[in-house]
């Protein structure tokens, strides 16, 4: 792992757990939505959200 400041790391945290609300409220709206187009709209912006969360989580990890 890099070496993270406290701030960095709580930052890091922070987006992380952003991302992750973002994931859930995406999915749970395209689940909702009735026209295609919509849905497959918040399922790639849920995936998006997931991706970039796995990302920073590699900062933790790497």
């Amino acid at each position: 792992m890099a070496n993270l400041s406290q701030v960095e790391l709580q930052n890091l945290r922070h987006l992380i757990g952003a991302h992750e609300t973002s994931y859930e409220k995406l999915n749970t709206y395209a689940s909702q939505a009735v026209d295609p187009q919509i849905k497959q709209m918040f399922t790639k912006s849920a995936q998006d959200a997931m991706n970039t969360k796995q990302k920073l989580m590699s900062f933790l990890n790497g």
